[in-house]
């Protein structure tokens, strides 16, 4: 009877079937990684998908070459699918950016907080300026101990048209961030206004950069933890749903 099984009689293949069938599957993964950074993962009970955002944010503007960017045209349409995909049961987004595009991080940030599916942050290396948004979007955040946070006002490269309206922008804009960072966790808008207006601490610039176990006590972050934890916690909001 075994070896019928294994000479295929079961219908399943042969062993060298079997190794091709895993090695393209591997190299599909591999494949979608690297195009849009992110991998469909999942055993018998759930399928996950995980996406990273790696980098600068880029929006409007292209980069220039030899920088890590996260493409935000090519994550909208993405989530959307995640959204849509009735096989896909929840959302891990992981996290090692130094900011980027306002508006297109922004964005990201607010298609990811309306999505209905179970959906899970995770901090790594940073998450740093429009990043603080992206993080606080999914329904529950992690963050290692070893990551840090940068909260920091609204900045502008270039050329600024030094007029009352222009200021005003920058203050609505900063507004938007502020609300959206505060109705998605634990801190007020109060409290993170005085942390991105602070003097002291970054050198050549005004904010505040939190360590892991700050930016969770602070209350922009919900737990301390890793890869473990975010997906157990994930797996029990499926799981509920």
């Amino acid at each position: 009877m075994r070896t019928e099984n294994i000479e295929g009689g079961n219908g399943h293949g042969t062993g060298e079937e079997n190794v091709d069938r895993d090695q393209s599957r591997f190299c599909g993964k591999l494949d979608n990684i690297e195009r849009s950074a992110s991998v469909v993962t999942g055993n018998s009970r759930e399928s996950i998908y995980c996406l990273s955002v790696i980098g600068q944010v880029e929006g409007h503007y292209i980069l220039p070459e030899g920088q890590k960017s996260t493409k935000y045209e090519q994550l909208i349409p993405l989530l959307v699918s995640v959204e849509e995909d009735e096989k896909t049961d929840g959302l891990l987004v992981i996290l090692n950016t130094m900011g980027g595009d306002v508006e297109a991080g922004l964005a990201l940030a607010e298609l990811i907080a309306s999505m209905s599916k179970p959906t899970i942050t995770l901090v790594l290396g940073g998450g740093h300026s429009i990043g603080v948004p992206l993080a606080v979007a999914g329904k529950r955040s992690f963050i290692v101990p070893s990551a840090t946070m940068t909260v920091h006002p609204v900045r502008i490269n270039g050329t600024v048209i030094g007029a009352p309206q222009t200021y005003k922008s920058f203050r609505d804009m900063q507004a938007r961030i502020t609300r959206f960072v505060s109705s998605h966790s634990r801190i007020s808008e109060d409290k993170l206004n005085e942390l991105m207006m602070r003097p002291d601490q970054i050198a050549n610039d005004i904010g505040t950069v939190l360590e892991g176990q700050e930016a969770v006590s602070i209350g922009i972050i919900d737990e301390v933890g890793g890869l473990e934890q975010a997906l157990a916690c994930l797996r029990r909001m499926i799981n509920q749903k």
